[in-house]
């Protein structure tokens, strides 16, 4: 059986990482930390790799279309803020650490389909305790500080629900707790974690569990009245919420209308249309553009800023590598034996797809907005360090089936 290629999108990488850099550094008048950014990013990525490579840590190019997404922002990082593309790149490698901590912790320990329990009470834990010291930023509570450390633990909620979820779908829990069946409590559990991120304001994260919840059910539930049951509940909760939560009114009037209140309400999004059409097909030019108009063009809104200085053409670029990304690792997930691993690969992979859609979605106005942040390309030490851990977690499934074709090929 021949086996694909990995060598030449990793001498494309570096192809990539070179160019790109030298560009921003002569946009940037010549700055030698440009380079400095660029070669230790280069750096980092020829060293996960090569372990990877070295250890035979299973698929090669789940990293590699994950280093030219976060290059990609890194460049675009460093056109807007040179200290912000540093600081990135701490974040990457303190990402990297993550990344094999977690490959092999999940590797290691095979019982992870018996804690439902334990997982859906971290969750619960991280909620009160952001509700209790967490801070306010934009207008969630679901910032905790640890000293000069600020994270956000409705990241680390993510992977634990999806974990969760799957001891259900993979048949490894189906004894009822307090007489309650595991489906029942698994809606049980995800309307309370709701409700706790209703309390803190946090609508993404809100969307991007809910929707886990319902693609999982169509995936795997037998019982197709139960997925109807909770689009319906979903709706009726939509349709009051924006009845009367002031907040959601204002994300659906700005998204209906932006330009009804275009200097104030509707500033961030038409500011995002604005720099989206000014790019063109193919763009104004790294260091040609304006993307400082955006508000948080850092975060929310790099899609936009890539879009001005790299046009559509450079957009869809980064949208295609989310495709192959999202489609490694379904194939990881489809190609697993074990029913628990095949499922945290699909809903991890649906969290992925899940956040790249809405804020893809939001800033260019196909959605309502709401404030989270594009996977792997957005400035952020939270953001980028669950990423590489849910990575992690998929680098790990696909090193069982890759170790055990391996085995079967070498016989």
């Amino acid at each position: 059986m021949k086996r694909a290629n990995y060598r030449l999108p990793a001498y494309l990488l570096v192809l990539m990482n070179v160019l790109g850099f030298l560009l921003v550094f002569m946009a940037n008048d010549y700055q030698l930390n440009v380079l400095y950014v660029g070669l230790g990013m280069m750096c980092l990525f020829l060293l996960i790799y090569s372990i990877l490579v070295v250890c035979r840590m299973g698929d090669k190019f789940l990293v590699l279309i994950a280093s030219m997404l976060m290059t990609i922002g890194v460049l675009m990082l460093c056109r807007l803020d040179i200290v912000t593309g540093a600081r990135q790149i701490v974040w990457i490698g303190i990402g990297g650490i993550v990344f094999f901590a977690t490959y092999t912790i999940y590797y290691n320990i095979r019982f992870w389909h018996k804690m439902w329990f334990l997982y859906a009470a971290l969750g619960v834990a991280l909620f009160v305790i952001t509700l209790a010291f967490g801070k306010t930023v934009n207008g969630s509570k679901n910032w905790i500080d640890i000293g000069p450390i600020a994270f956000q633990p409705s990241e680390i909620t993510k992977i634990l629900y999806v974990m969760f979820l799957s001891c259900h779908y993979s048949k490894s829990w189906e004894k009822p707790f307090l007489r309650v069946s595991p489906m029942y409590m698994t809606g049980i559990v995800t309307y309370v974690y709701i409700l706790f991120l209703m309390l803190q304001r946090d609508w993404g994260t809100i969307l991007v569990i809910f929707s886990i919840f319902i693609f999982m059910i169509y995936i795997y539930e037998e019982k197709k009245w139960f997925l109807w049951a909770n689009v319906g509940a979903a709706t009726v909760v939509a349709l009051i919420g924006y009845k009367f939560l002031y907040h959601i009114q204002v994300r659906v009037g700005v998204w209906l209308d932006p330009w009804a209140d275009v200097s104030n309400k509707g500033y961030q999004i038409a500011q995002s249309l604005f720099a989206i059409a000014s790019g063109g097909y193919f763009g104004r030019g790294l260091g040609n553009g304006s993307p400082h108009y955006i508000p948080e063009v850092h975060t929310d809104f790099i899609f936009s800023a890539i879009c001005e200085e790299m046009g559509v053409f450079g957009g869809a670029a980064v949208i295609i590598l989310f495709f192959l990304l999202f489609y490694r690792c379904f194939k990881v997930a489809l190609n697993a034996e074990n029913q628990y691993n095949k499922a945290v690969g699909a809903g991890l992979t649906l969290m992925f797809a899940l956040q790249t859609f809405i804020i893809i979605g939001g800033v260019t106005k196909f959605i309502p907005l709401t404030g989270i942040t594009l996977p792997f390309v957005s400035y952020g030490g939270t953001s980028i360090v669950v990423s590489f851990a849910s990575l992690g977690i998929i680098q790990a499934i696909s090193a069982f089936e890759d170790r055990k074709g391996a085995e079967e090929f070498e016989q």
